[in-house]
């Protein structure tokens, strides 16, 4: 190591240059979240964590569509399923058969 280093061009602040359109954020993630990227970047012979994060979470939000009604709708009729057209008849039957 050099007994004397020159300073007095130095720059203060970040080695690279943030790219356009990007914001430097501190954030936390679960190790084994952060774990997974990492492990999926290097299967895929190498690059960006934190683009391949980044990639994730624009697919999660591009792939979110209507409110959140319309996705709770969604989620009921699904687990719902058939049940509820079929309780739906039997319900009807039952009324059509009731004597007044």
């Amino acid at each position: 190591m050099k007994k004397e280093y020159d300073f007095s061009k130095g720059k203060r602040g970040s080695v690279a240059p943030v790219s356009p359109g990007k914001t430097r954020i501190t954030i936390r993630i679960d190790q084994d979240i952060l774990d997974w990227f990492r492990e999926q970047v290097h299967a895929a012979g190498g690059g960006n964590y934190q683009s391949f994060i980044n990639q994730a979470l624009r697919e999660y939000v591009e792939g979110r569509s209507g409110s959140l009604e319309d996705t709770l709708r969604r989620v009921i009729r699904e687990e719902l399923g058939p049940r509820s057209s079929t309780a739906k008849r039997a319900s009807q039957r039952a009324r059509a058969v009731r004597p007044r």
